[in-house]
């Protein structure tokens, strides 16, 4: 295998939203595949019709092209390709690693009642194992797989290590129902090989499924996968993640303002790491990506670094992607419009309002003072800073400001020269300023804003807080 083209797969159900475990799993399998110049696959597992549903898939291509994990060739449908799962089941009865099974449902259930008397394992045994065809009654049947009766069972796993099963802990499975229908168990492994997967990365709950799939692999005389079954993630109480601790689809975390690129960042950390590094690229994630760094504990949803990791990213982002960011947040949004003329001035002023934003949403409140019109209606914290001291205090500095150099340093040197003349301190002036030109109390630094609005903007503003006075 080792001088095959690296191939993975990502293969979610279309029954719900992408949840962040399915994405960190895409991840990883997207990350390995780009760091081994090999194929990063995707199959969706709509074999269950009544809970896959096409806006379940659609929600998944939305949130893998969201993350900006972009897969090689045209998506697979599992259930399109149902013939060819039942050929390979009919290709094992012919080689006699499968056979027809004609026990009903009653006689498997009294069995197990039987077994369970008795004290024993109520594993079902088939009594059409090792019976002779010509005793087959014209009756429906499943295909059973023919599985070791004793031994053991092994795989060799990159993050589990050697893991095995006594055989007799594994029963016959069923690969073809009585209708003819396969199972997901045949159809996994039957697509997995048809694609060429090289190496399967996916959650540990896998891991027994892993175990049985190895039989499938051996029967057909396969070869077997690279496996990486990961821990799963677990909520910051340590306890399995739910929708409570934030076990939400993509979606959602665009909603809440957080990045793509910070997605990427955070769930890449979930489960797998380099050194001590915290933040960092997609490109260095893609070069320094191996089996090595996934660990074995679970990993813990925390949206306190989540945080961190997306003001780093925010910070670190080029103005086109962050526009393109902010795009996506607002065109998801109920109530958030930005036009042609608010784009051009949001992009000028992003250097400013970027820095120290934890989300996208950070970022508009911040950009509010070019975004807003006049007069500035202040929300709530900003109408306390203009007291009517305060607002005296703004009427002096206007005329200050009259005659000030309008360069970043000219308008620091006339806002110290006033605190001085005044006894005053730049922060007494600075917090009721900023709530004068912006009505808000977050925002960039009074000097940037000024010089980006210019002397006219920013004195008529002032004008308006200061009106009555």
């Amino acid at each position: 295998m080792s001088d095959q083209t690296v191939v993975t797969r990502f293969a979610p159900s279309p029954t719900g939203f992408l949840h962040i475990g399915g994405a960190r799993t895409a991840l990883f399998n997207w990350l390995y595949a780009r760091n081994q110049g090999g194929k990063f696959l995707l199959r969706i597992e709509d074999t269950d019709r009544e809970r896959s549903t096409p806006e379940a898939t659609a929600a998944i291509y939305d949130g893998l092209k969201w993350l900006g994990l972009d897969w090689d060739g045209d998506a697979i449908s599992q259930f399109e390709r149902r013939d060819r799962h039942a050929e390979v089941a009919h290709d094992m009865l012919a080689n006699g690693t499968a056979y027809k099974c004609y026990s009903t449902p009653e006689e498997i259930e009294a069995f197990r009642e039987t077994a369970r008397a008795e004290g024993h394992a109520t594993l079902f045994q088939s009594p059409w194992r090792d019976a002779d065809p010509a005793d087959a009654p014209d009756a429906p049947y499943v295909v059973r797989l023919k599985a070791p009766r004793d031994g053991e069972i092994r795989i060799k796993d990159k993050v589990q290590k050697d893991v095995k099963w006594q055989a007799e802990t594994l029963d016959d499975m069923v690969l073809l129902r009585s209708d003819g229908t396969p199972t997901y168990m045949l159809a996994v492994v039957v697509d997995d090989h048809d694609m060429g997967v090289t190496h399967i990365i996916r959650g540990d709950d896998h891991l027994i499924n892993a175990g049985r799939q190895s039989l499938i692999y051996r029967a057909m005389g396969w070869d077997i996968p690279v496996f990486a079954h990961i821990p799963l993630i677990h909520g910051d109480d340590g306890k399995k993640l739910s929708k409570r601790h934030g076990a939400l689809g993509v979606e959602a975390y665009r909603d809440m303002g957080y990045t793509p690129a910070t997605m990427r960042n955070y769930l890449t950390r979930l489960g797998w790491s380099h050194g001590n590094d915290e933040l960092f690229s997609t490109e260095q994630a893609i070069e320094w990506f191996d089996f090595k760094g996934l660990g074995k504990s679970p990993s813990r949803l925390d949206f306190k670094k989540l945080d961190s990791v997306s003001g780093f990213q925010i910070g670190a982002s080029d103005e086109a992607t962050l526009m393109a960011d902010i795009d996506a947040f607002v065109a998801a949004s109920d109530g958030i419009t930005l036009s042609s003329d608010d784009r051009e001035k949001l992009s000028a002023v992003l250097p400013l309002v970027k820095d120290r934003s934890k989300k996208i949403g950070d970022v508009l409140e911040k950009a509010y003072f070019v975004l807003g019109t006049r007069p500035f209606t202040p929300n709530e914290a900003a109408e306390k800073l203009l007291d009517t001291v305060s607002r005296r205090i703004l009427k002096q500095l206007t005329a200050a400001l009259q005659h000030a150099t309008w360069t970043l340093e000219g308008l620091e040197a006339c806002l110290q020269e006033f605190a001085a003349a005044n006894d005053l301190k730049l922060g007494k002036i600075a917090q009721p300023l900023r709530a004068a030109l912006t009505g808000r109390t977050v925002s960039p630094s009074v000097f940037d804003m000024m010089a980006e609005l210019g002397r006219e903007e920013t004195l008529g503003r002032l004008q308006d807080a200061t009106m009555g006075i």
